[in-house]
């Protein structure tokens, strides 16, 4: 399967000086072994554009997230409608489809993502309830204000890493370490390796009853098995898309689709969008999540070490 280069938006900058095809990468990274059962990468981006620029874009993300937003005024459309925030630290719920958002000016934002069945065995958010919602960080018990005193004005990318990874350590140790279901960690890497199986197979495999199963996984995906897999086939193949993909895998991907009418009808059903429409808009924001996913996956799969060279740099 050949693929276009993407459209690009050549009116931002990276802010950190590091880009790709001349757009603005993040920079994102594994968490540390002792938070890895709970946490899936941890990331900082800063993008530079003129004060009156608007960044017109979106966002498809399969992970519930806590995100600091240290500069930029930002506009999405949520499940619950439109919500507006500047410097405000927020709990994001995981995505059933792409969610619209719009940024005023450069940005500066850092967090990271949950895995699967991390909320639910720290007792925190309901992701049955926050599917597609962005809620002040406080909405799920914790304090922004916290979290924005740990990052130093000033300091290096790993610095705010290192200070998010020690919240994180905390809040682990005050919920009581449970660690996601191993149902639910099975599952993960199952959407991750082959989302084109059928759940009835899967639980199958995992000798799980499939009932049990769907319920596991309504609870921590905060959505069924069924559209699990079919949102990760679908962040696959934008991946390939947008060029943040193992190319070798574009093949096996197409695959995954009845025929080209299919494809074009899970991408507008799930982007609002067609194939070819993804690849000739600028997509700034929607890549740097792809990304981040992208690296994740390969990384799960023994693909390439943690933290290694991804096959797309």
């Amino acid at each position: 399967m050949n693929r276009i280069p993407p459209a690009v938006d050549r009116a931002i900058a990276s802010g950190s000086g590091e880009t790709r095809d001349g757009q603005p990468i993040s920079y994102n990274r594994p968490p540390p072994a002792d938070l890895a059962p709970w946490v899936a990468r941890f990331y900082v981006t800063k993008v530079e554009a003129p004060s009156d620029y608007l960044i017109d874009c979106g966002l498809f993300i399969d992970t519930s997230s806590v995100r600091l937003q240290l500069s930029g005024e930002w506009h999405s459309e949520t499940q619950r409608g439109p919500m507006r925030f500047g410097r405000d630290a927020v709990f994001c719920g995981p995505h059933s489809r792409r969610m619209p958002l719009k940024v005023r000016g450069g940005f500066v934002s850092a967090g990271f993502s949950f895995r699967p069945g991390a909320c639910h065995a720290l007792r925190g958010a309901k992701l049955t309830e926050l599917l597609d919602c962005v809620v002040p960080l406080e909405a799920i018990g914790e304090s922004g204000d916290a979290m924005f005193a740990l990052l130093r004005p000033g300091g290096s990318r790993e610095s705010w890493v290192g200070a998010m990874e020690n919240w994180v350590r905390e809040l682990v140790e005050r919920r009581g370490k449970r660690e996601p279901d191993p149902v639910t960690v099975r599952f993960e890497a199952a959407a991750y390796s082959d989302p084109g199986r059928t759940v009835s197979a899967i639980a199958q495999e995992f000798g799980v009853e499939q009932r049990r199963l769907e319920r596991i996984v309504k609870r921590d995906f905060g959505m069924s098995p069924k559209q699990v897999l079919r949102r990760a086939r679908a962040l696959d193949m934008a991946s390939h898309l947008r060029g943040v993909a193992d190319h070798d895998e574009a093949e096996e991907l197409a695959l995954r689709y009845y025929d080209q009418s299919h494809l074009i009808r899970e991408f507008i059903a799930l982007f609002g969008m067609s194939p070819s429409q993804f690849v000739n808009t600028p997509q700034p924001l929607m890549t740097t999540v792809l990304e981040n996913r992208q690296a994740r996956r390969l990384e799960m799969m023994e693909r390439i070490a943690p933290g290694g060279i991804r096959p797309w740099e």
